[in-house]
C-alpha cells in the first residue's frame, strides 16, 4: 500500500492509506474523505479481495429516504471509489411516484439553486465507513454516499448532508444527540384473489410469546440478517396490530443511528421478498385498521466529556432537557412534514391508539407526543412518537435538532406534563399532510437553520404529492356515492 508523505497531509497517526493512481480523482481533488475514510476505503478494498465481492451497490437515500443508485462491477470499483458515480440529478426533485415537480427543462426549474437544469448530473461520492456485504446476497457490496455538484460542492438537497451541518451547529454549542429507534412494521404473506396481503398474525396480543413463536423462521431470517450487517439490534417483537413487527437498534450517535435506519429498513424488506413475504414501513396499508405503525425516536444530549446532561437530582429533567422538549412542543406542528412525510402516516393519529393526536409531553405516558422517560442509570430521554417508519431519518432527526436547539436558544417552557394526552386542552397535531405544509409555511424556524431553498423544494415536492392525492377518487367515494346519489 502506497502511503501518502507528510507533504501531502500525511505522516505520523494520520497518514492516509492511498494508492498514487488514485490522488488525482474527483474525491481527491476536492478533499472530500477525511482520515477515517481514507482508512476505510483501503480496508473496504481488502475485503472485496478477501471475500471475493464482485458487485458493490452504491446509493444515496433520497428525500424520501429511500436508496437510489447503480451497481457497479468489481473492476469499477477503484474509480467509483476515487472519483464517485454520476446519476441524474432529477432523482433530488422527484415525488414518490417518481415523477419530476420543478419544470426542468426550462432554463430557471424555480429551485433557487443551480445544477437542475436539463437533468445534469450529480455525483454520488461514497462514505467507506458505510460499506457492508449484504448476507443475503454474499458477492455483493453496499455503499452509502454523500450528493455533490461536479464541481465539488454538497448539493444542499442531499439530506444526509444535511444532517451533519446540523449535529456540527449543535456540536457549536456543546452539545452531542444519542439516537435510540423503535421502527415498527408490517409483514403480510402474497395477496389473496381480492388483491389484499393476507395478514401473518390475527393482532390483538401485544408481545405474544407463541405468537411470535409462529413466525419464528422470519424472526431468525431478520435477526441473522440484520446482525449480519453490524446494526445494533436490541429486540424483534410482535406489535398490537395484524401483521405488525418492531425492530429496536440501540442508541448511539445521531447520523450513524440514521444511517441504520437506512439500511435497516432495506434489509428488512429485501430479506422478506426472499423468504416469500412483503413488508412495509407504510403507517396504515390495507388490513391494518386495529393498530398503525410508527418510528419512536428516542434522544438524549451529552456534553463534550459523554456526561448526560438531560438529568437533575430531583427532577424529571434539567434545565437544558426542559428546553429542548420546550423546542420540540413549540415546532412540532411545522415539524410533523419531516417525521410524518406522507398522506398516509396522518390517518395513524388516533385518539386511544398508542398513537398521539395533539402536542404535549407526559411522563412515562404512551399515549402522549413526548415520552419523557426519566433518569433510569443511563440519562433521561425523551421519545418522540409522532414519527412514522416512513420518515427519511436525516430529516426527522435533523428537525428534531433544529426544533430542540431553538428551544434552548429561546429557553422555551415546555408547561406542565399530560396526565390524559388525549382529552387534554392542547394544540392538535396537523390532521393532514396538507394541514402540516401549512403549519412549515407559517414557522420560519427550519428556513432560518436550512435556508428557504432547501424548505421550498422539500415544500413543492410534497405539495404535488397531497395535490394528486386530493385529485384521486377513492375506494371510499365509490362506495359511499356510486349507488345511492
Amino acid at each position: 500500500m502506497d502511503e501518502r508523505p507528510v507533504s501531502e497531509a500525511g505522516g505520523g497517526s494520520a497518514v492516509r492509506p492511498m494508492l498514487a493512481v488514485d490522488r488525482e480523482g474527483f474525491v481527491a481533488r476536492h478533499g472530500l474523505w477525511d482520515d477515517a475514510k481514507h482508512a476505510a476505503a483501503a480496508q473496504l478494498r481488502r475485503v472485496v479481495d478477501e471475500l471475493g465481492v464482485e458487485r458493490v451497490r452504491i446509493g444515496f437515500a433520497d428525500q424520501h429516504g429511500v436508496v437510489h443508485g447503480k451497481t457497479v462491477t468489481r473492476e469499477a470499483l477503484p474509480a467509483a471509489l476515487r472519483s464517485g458515480i454520476t446519476v441524474p440529478s432529477s432523482l433530488l426533485i422527484k415525488d414518490t411516484s417518481g415523477r419530476t415537480v420543478p419544470p426542468v427543462f426550462t432554463a430557471d426549474p424555480g429551485l433557487g439553486v443551480g445544477g437542475f437544469a436539463g437533468v445534469g448530473d450529480v455525483v454520488l461520492v461514497a462514505d467507506p465507513t458505510t460499506f457492508r456485504v449484504l448476507p443475503w446476497s454474499r458477492d455483493t457490496g453496499w455503499l452509502l454516499c454523500d450528493v455533490h455538484f461536479p464541481d465539488g460542492r454538497r448539493v444542499p438537497f442531499c439530506t444526509r448532508g444535511l444532517l451533519r451541518d446540523e449535529l456540527r451547529r449543535l456540536a457549536a454549542t456543546g452539545l452531542e444527540l444519542t439516537v435510540g429507534v423503535e421502527l415498527e412494521f408490517h409483514v403480510f404473506g402474497e395477496p389473496g384473489a381480492d388483491g389484499v396481503p393476507t395478514p401473518l398474525t390475527g393482532g390483538g396480543q401485544l408481545l405474544h410469546e407463541e405468537g411470535l413463536d409462529r413466525h419464528d423462521d422470519l424472526v431468525r431470517t431478520l435477526h441473522r440478517g440484520l446482525t449480519d450487517l453490524d446494526l445494533p439490534v436490541r429486540s424483534l417483537e410482535l406489535e398490537f396490530g395484524p401483521s405488525q413487527f418492531e425492530v429496536t437498534l440501540a442508541a448511539r450517535a445521531a447520523h450513524r443511528a440514521a444511517d441504520d435506519v437506512v439500511l435497516t429498513r432495506a434489509a428488512i424488506r429485501q430479506l422478506c421478498r426472499r423468504a416469500g413475504l412483503r413488508a412495509t414501513f407504510m403507517s396504515r396499508p390495507a388490513g391494518s385498521e386495529s393498530a398503525s405503525t410508527g418510528w419512536h425516536l428516542h434522544q438524549s444530549l451529552r456534553d463534550g466529556t459523554g456526561r448526560a446532561v438531560m438529568d437533575e437530582p430531583g427532577e424529571v429533567l434539567s434545565a437544558t432537557g426542559r428546553r429542548w422538549l420546550g423546542g420540540l412542543l413549540a415546532h412540532a406542528a411545522a415539524g410533523s412534514v419531516f417525521a410524518t412525510p406522507t398522506v398516509n402516516g396522518y390517518k395513524r393519529f388516533r385518539p386511544h391508539s398508542l398513537a398521539p393526536d395533539r402536542v404535549g409531553w407526559g411522563i412515562d405516558n404512551r399515549a402522549a407526543m413526548i415520552r419523557v422517560v426519566p433518569d433510569r442509570g443511563e440519562g433521561a430521554r425523551l421519545e418522540n412518537r409522532a414519527g412514522e417508519p416512513a420518515a427519511n431519518p436525516y430529516l426527522y432527526i435533523a428537525a428534531q435538532v433544529v426544533a430542540g436547539r431553538d428551544g434552548i436558544a429561546t429557553a422555551a417552557d415546555p408547561g406542565e406534563p399530560l396526565d390524559a394526552p388525549y382529552s387534554a386542552p392542547v394544540a392538535a397535531l396537523p390532521r393532514s399532510l396538507g394541514e402540516a405544509l401549512d403549519a412549515l409555511a407559517a414557522d420560519p424556524v427550519f428556513e432560518r437553520a436550512w435556508g428557504s431553498e432547501v424548505v421550498r423544494w422539500f415544500t413543492t415536492l410534497k405539495r404535488a404529492e397531497y395535490e394528486r392525492y386530493l385529485a384521486h377518487v377513492s375506494d371510499w367515494e365509490q362506495r359511499e356515492y356510486f349507488g345511492l346519489l
